[in-house]
Order: structure tokens, then sequence, then C-alpha cells
């Protein structure tokens, strides 16, 4: 069945039926016979104002400066066409396609099973903090260039097998048209990325992107634990991240407000320039945002960390920060008998069988035993009859 035609500039195209995504507001279309682009339709009509906003992201060419190596993607993935209905209404836009299997959602990176099925042969800590390194330098690029991201979060980020980074939502992002010199501000926002300044409507700001940029790169570095996370000591009911954000709490700087979420990765597994940066932004930075760690912070702190990373003696897809004496996740493995980044369990504790299928290949070792044994006295009284 045919889908919707729609025209890019005068170039009419058909879309899909079926859209790749869809959200509240839009809907993410493959194009037919382009498989490299995509249309962003709206749900309910734009107005003449993001039509206007579109327009003139189109005469902008951002982060374009720099040489980049052939294969690595655009960081932004920035309107190329407005799209257009039969009756020439304004309908959303074009931009390239940032798809799995080349590209994947940042948030896949937060969970084993994500990370073992997208990403089989990146897995290790060091790929992450690579990511956290192209994602602090990707909006520090963006602030140099006065733009916003505004709505800023684990889901409008996809990265590539190479950890390299690319922002989808272009369109909500805050600009000053360097021509015009019109504001377009950005009112979106993602609950557990928001500042607190952000979610009582104060429009984005680069100080609120450096907020999402932290709470991001601790979710990298402790793979996907939200520094926010658990429920407040003097919570009425069950507190969200949301909660905990407006009020400050972080277990990463104050442990002793929470009850910290079972499981959760200790902060310390970050290099200490790093847990610095955190702390500063979990703590005084939440409620001053001019006391928040800039990109570029991030950015020197990672940068530094990324030359002197340790790789397990043990297992290779273990690998640990600098400042470690011993690897984390080995220890962690040890305790709880899951392990972060491997895909095969780890290796029981001795005599202590810590899972049904640690039982189930001890017992046909107990078996053979058992049948080695009976054979023997059976022969014993084969010979003693004879």
């Amino acid at each position: 069945m045919t889908g919707r035609r729609v025209f890019l500039g005068n170039e009419p195209v058909v879309l899909a039926e079926t859209p790749l995504k869809g959200g509240g507001q839009a809907a993410v279309f493959p194009v037919e016979g382009h498989d490299g682009i995509v249309v962003k339709l709206y749900r309910d009509p734009p107005g003449a104002e993001q039509e206007r906003r579109l327009a003139r992201m189109l005469a902008m060419s951002p982060l374009g400066g720099r040489p980049t190596d052939h294969a690595q993607p655009p960081e932004l993935a920035w309107p190329t066409a407005l799209a257009h209905g039969e009756d020439g209404e304004f309908l959303g836009y074009a931009m390239s396609r940032f798809g799995e299997p080349e590209h994947v959602p940042l948030v896949g990176l937060f969970t084993r099973a994500q990370r073992l099925r997208l990403f089989p042969e990146h897995t290790d800590w060091r790929f992450l903090l690579g990511v956290g390194w192209n994602l602090a330098f990707m909006t520090a690029r963006m602030h140099h260039e006065n733009l916003v991201i505004g709505d800023f979060s684990s889901n409008n980020v996809v990265v590539d097998r190479n950890g390299f980074v690319t922002f989808l939502d272009c369109d909500s992002i805050a600009f000053t048209d360097p021509a015009t010199h019109e504001s377009f501000p950005c009112l979106m926002q993602t609950a557990d990325y928001a500042a607190p300044e952000r979610q009582q409507g104060v429009p984005a700001t680069a100080a609120g992107d450096d907020f999402a940029l932290a709470v991001l790169i601790y979710q990298l570095l402790t793979a996907g634990n939200h520094p926010f996370g658990g429920v407040r000591h003097d919570s009425a009911s069950e507190s969200t991240v949301k909660d905990n954000i407006a009020a400050s709490v972080s277990y990463v700087v104050r442990p002793d407000r929470v009850v910290v979420p079972r499981g959760v990765i200790d902060p310390t597994v970050l290099p200490p320039a790093v847990l610095a940066l955190a702390r500063d932004a979990f703590g005084p930075g939440v409620q001053q945002p001019e006391a928040r760690p800039g990109a570029d912070a991030w950015l020197r702190a990672l940068d530094e960390e990324r030359s002197l990373v340790q790789r397990c003696a043990a297992r290779p897809r273990h690998s640990y920060g600098s400042h470690l004496a011993g690897c984390p996740w080995c220890e962690r493995a040890a305790v709880t008998g899951h392990d972060v980044f491997n895909v095969t369990p780890p290796p029981p504790a001795p005599g202590v069988p810590d899972s049904d299928e640690n039982t189930e290949t001890v017992m046909p070792k107990a078996l053979i035993l058992a049948f080695v044994v009976l054979a023997v006295l059976v022969l014993i009284l084969i010979v003693a009859n004879s």
C-alpha cells in the first residue's frame, strides 16, 4: 500500500506507510526510494512560527567548519528541506537518516543486554568513556556557535559503532539567526534531564544543557545509573527522578538522604577529576546554574583519562579508570554474580554455586563419578564370584 505523497521543496516524494518512530508531537517516516532520507511530520498543524524557524535553519550551516574523518557522521541531523502537502500546507521537514543498525539511541548503552545486542564488539568502559568525550565535544561546539540543545536526553542522541554521536531533534534547538537576529527559543524538555529552572518553565540555556550533559556522562560511566535515582528519606511517597532533581537530592553527593536503588555502581568508579565535576553538577550546580561545570570542563577531564584507561588482565572486556588498584567489574561480579560488561557469567565463588546454570554444570560430573564407582564395585563382585 502506497504511503503519503509530500513535497520536499519542489520534489514530490512518497513516504512509507509505517513510521520509523513516533511521539506525541511528530512521527518520522522513511522515504520510498531514498534510503538516506527521513521526513518528520508534525501531528498537529505546526504553524507559521515553526515554519519560519525551519526556513531560517536551512540558511545556516552549523558545526561545519572543522575537518572530520570520512567515517564520522555529522554531529547534527540538521534539516535539509521543508515538507509540504499537496495543497502547499507546511507539514514538517526532511533530514538525513541515522537509524539502526548503523546508529542506535544513546539509551541503548545504559543496559547490559542492549549493549551486548547493539555493540557486541564495543561493550567496555573505555568505549563508554569515548562516547562521553564525543558528547561533551558536540555540546561544547554547539555552545561555541551559540546553539542551545534545550531538549537534551538519551533518546534524541544516536551513537555509531565508532562511538561518534549525532543529535536528532534539531527543530527544537534554541538559536539566534545570525542574519536576521531573530531569537528562536526551545520550550521542549525531558523530565529526567531537566534542571530545576527548566522544570519551572524557564527557556533553555547553555547552563541547562550542561546539567543534562553531566547526567548523561554519569550514566555512561556507570553503565546506566541515573545520579538522581532512589527514594528520598523525607519523601511522603515514592519520589521520581524529576522530584529528586527539583529537591537537589543526589546519592552521588548526599547518599545519606536517599534509599539508593539496589545494584547502583559506586560513584568512585569515576576518575577523581571526573567525579569532582559530577559532585559540582549534582550538588551546588543543581540550584546554581553558574556552578555547573561546562562542556569544556568535562571535555578536558575525560580527555586526560582516555590515554590512561587500564585493561583487566583476567577479562579483556573489562577496562577501568587509572585511579583504581584493581578491576571494579571483576570485584562487582564476584560479589553479585552479575557481570556488567561480559557475555559469559563470572566464575562462581569456590564451593558456592551461584545459579541453577552452575548447578547444571556440576551435576553431570557427580553422575559420572557415581557411575565409575558403581562400575568398579560390579567388577569387584564379578572377580570375587569367578
